[in-house]
Order: C-alpha cells, then sequence, then structure tokens
C-alpha cells in the first residue's frame, strides 16, 4: 500500500474498530492499537504505507510533546499542595527502585553493557496512568488508597523524564568511549544543564502562551494557539538539542502556576488528541520487528519480572518511610505495572540515537508493554479489592 492518504484512513479506522472490540473483554485501547500496529506492520501484513512509516519520528515528536504538556499539568501549586509527602516519597522511590534495580540486574546477572543497561533501567522507571485510572473509573473505587494510587501515577512519568535524560546523555557518552571520570563528571552536569535550557524554554514559551491568550476569541483561535506554541517548543527544542519531553513537561508546569485560565489550554487538546494518540501507538506497533522477539527471550522476561520487582520494592519504602497506611505498603505497587506512551517515546528516542542496539532496545519495550497493558488492569483491580476500595460481587 502505497496510498498514504489511505493508509491514514484505513488505520484510524481500523484502530477504532479493533478499541471497540478489545473493549468487551476489558483491556485498554493502547493495546489494541499496538497490536493492530504489529499485525498490519512491514513485519506481518505490511498494510502501513512508507510515507507513514517515515513520518514516524514527527508523529512520535508531536504526541510526546502533548503527553509531556499534559504531565506537566500535575505540578500546579494546589495539587502538590493536596497530595502530601507520602505520594511524592512512594513515586520517587518507585521510580528510582525500577530504574536501580533493572539497570543492576541487566549490568550484573545478563552481562549487557552499562550504558544498555541504564537505559533499560531508566526506561523501566515509567508507569502508564491511562490503564490504571480507566479500572478506578470503570468500579468506581473511592478511598485513601485510591487518591494516594492516582497522585502516584499522576506525577510518576515527571520523575521518569529527568532519570531519562540524565541516563541518555551518560549512556551516550559511555558508547562515545568517553568514559574517564571528570568526563563523566562533566556528562552529568551536561546533563543538569540541559535539564535546566529545558526548563528555561519552558519558562519562555509559557510566558508567550500569557501573552498571546489576551487576544484568543473563540475555541478554534485557543486551539491555534496551543497547538502553534507546542510545536515551537518542540521545534526548538529539537534545535537546542533539548529534551523534548523535558521541554513540554516544564511548559505545562510552569503555565499552569503562572496563568489561571491555564486549564483551557490542556482542555483545548482533548478536541484533537485521541486521532494522534491512535496513530502515535499503531506506529509503534509497527515498528515492532517480530523476527528479533525470539533471541531477546532472557531479556524481555528479565525486564518484565525485575521492573515490576523494583516499583513494588521501591513504593514499599516510600510508604513506609512516609509513614502511610499498612494497605498502601503492601498494595500500592500492584496498581504501578502498566507502561506505554512515556516508555514507547523513551524507547523511540533510544532507536534513533542508537542504531546498533536502538532496535533491540525498542523491540523489548514494544513487547513488554502489550504484555504490562493486557496483566496491568488486573493488578490494579486486585489491589482496590484488597484494599476495600471497590467491591466485586
Amino acid at each position: 500500500m502505497n496510498n498514504t492518504i489511505l493508509g491514514l484512513g484505513f488505520i484510524l479506522f481500523a484502530g477504532l474498530l479493533s478499541a471497540k472490540i478489545i473493549k468487551k473483554v476489558r483491556l485498554p485501547a493502547v493495546t489494541a492499537y499496538l497490536l493492530l500496529g504489529i499485525l498490519i506492520g512491514p513485519s506481518l501484513l505490511k498494510l502501513v504505507p512508507e510515507g507513514i512509516l517515515e513520518a514516524s519520528g514527527l508523529i512520535s515528536n508531536i504526541v510526546l510533546g502533548i503527553i509531556a504538556f499534559g504531565i506537566g499539568q500535575n505540578f500546579s501549586r494546589y495539587h502538590l499542595r493536596r497530595i502530601g509527602k507520602s505520594i511524592i516519597w512512594i513515586s520517587i522511590l518507585e521510580a528510582c527502585g525500577a530504574w536501580i534495580l533493572v539497570t543492576s540486574i541487566f549490568y550484573l546477572l545478563l552481562r549487557q553493557p552499562f550504558y544498555v543497561s541504564l537505559i533499560f533501567g531508566a526506561i523501566a522507571s515509567a508507569t502508564a496512568p491511562a490503564a490504571t485510572v480507566m479500572v478506578i473509573r470503570e468500579y468506581r473505587a473511592k478511598g485513601n488508597f485510591t487518591d494516594t494510587l492516582l497522585g502516584v501515577v499522576a506525577i510518576d512519568d515527571a520523575w521518569c523524564l529527568i532519570i531519562f535524560a540524565i541516563s541518555l546523555a551518560i549512556s551516550q557518552a559511555i558508547h562515545a568511549h568517553m568514559v574517564a571520570t571528570s568526563f563523566l563528571v562533566k556528562v552529568f552536569l551536561n546533563s543538569l544543564l540541559s535539564i535546566f535550557g529545558a526548563f528555561v524554554l519552558g519558562a519562555f514559551i509559557a510566558m508567550l502562551f500569557s501573552i498571546f491568550y489576551r487576544f484568543v476569541r473563540t475555541q478554534a483561535e485557543l486551539l491555534i494557539l496551543t497547538l502553534g506554541l507546542i510545536f515551537l517548543n518542540i521545534g526548538i527544542a529539537i534545535w537546542l538539542h533539548l529534551s523534548v519531553l523535558l521541554a513540554n513537561m516544564f511548559l505545562g508546569a510552569i503555565l499552569v502556576n503562572l496563568n489561571r485560565y491555564s486549564f483551557k489550554f490542556f482542555d483545548s487538546l482533548k478536541m484533537i488528541d485521541s486521532p494522534l494518540f491512535l496513530l502515535f501507538f499503531v506506529l509503534a506497533g509497527a515498528n515492532l520487528e517480530v523476527d528479533i522477539l525470539s533471541s531477546l527471550s532472557m531479556v524481555g522476561l528479565a525486564y518484565l519480572i525485575f521492573r515490576v520487582a523494583g516499583k513494588m520494592l521501591g513504593a514499599s519504602l516510600g510508604a513506609k518511610i512516609a509513614n502511610a497506611t499498612t494497605i498502601v505498603r503492601k498494595y500500592i505497587g500492584f496498581g504501578l505495572i502498566p507502561q506505554a506512551g512515556v516508555a514507547l517515546g523513551c524507547a523511540l528516542i533510544t532507536k534513533s540515537d542508537f542504531p546498533l542496539i536502538g532496535n533491540m532496545i525498542f523491540t523489548t519495550i514494544v513487547a513488554t508493554t502489550v504484555i504490562y497493558e493486557l496483566i496491568g488492569p488486573l493488578c490494579t483491580k486486585y489491589a482496590l479489592r484488597k484494599a476495600g476500595d471497590i467491591i466485586i460481587k
């Protein structure tokens, strides 16, 4: 199929249909999109036009920018005051727990190069909130455990973006064989400088939002302004070699604290983000190289097991430090299993930056994402039931 427009129409229609079908078995739509992408991608049915595959980078940058922008909304002063110290402790330690444990296991047991292990560990820190929130809404869960879980998944990906930015810079230095201690210190400082640069860029674009908002009169103008400035932020970040994810997360975080009408910007994107997300996840599945899956059995299995173990241990430790309830300590980790958008985005960046091992990392993350999205909702349901926040007859 070489007709790009026909291909786009087919992907959108087939994506909607597959989501409707998979909803019957109470699984998240992202699972349907990934499976559809794998099925129609170059490795199997070859139904995705070359033009769309070549545009994967463009689409992923746009979608990742929008996802990160939305993550920033969770950093309003009001929200941070409300969530309390337990959520901060749990979210930081569950993200770092997965990062440290996966990195250690891959390097010490699987004998993977340290830079590869570090990238896997950084990606492991991400959690996808969509599947967890879906289960909470479906069963109308209420209670302290539910509130804590929602707070943790809301800000988890922010820690992942910071961890990934630092890990990527260190991995790039190691991959380039510049591993002298003094150089790694310089790389670490450059990573912090890159984070600061993303912050400054996000702050600048946030000020443009506030300046130009006064001239907006209609919903259409609001959507155009929001997309235009997000695209501007993405483009400048790419031009300056800053993290697209961090720049847009900071943009959302600063905007939500700078402008009291900021919720309108976030709400305006809900009009158009669904088809973009569908394309992103279908193309992520389409980029999966099925023929190398068989060679990743040990790597994939280790990632599946130790990512979950790291998150559970870290979450439990964070809950203990924050003096959370016994229920939270025992079961909060079960709600942190899914991974999706941010993890796939980090994997795509890795695939681009490390041509030799990027495909292996990306394929592992796509394959495990499908599995996590299948078992994640079931684990969340189990945790909510054990916590007493839902009653299933």
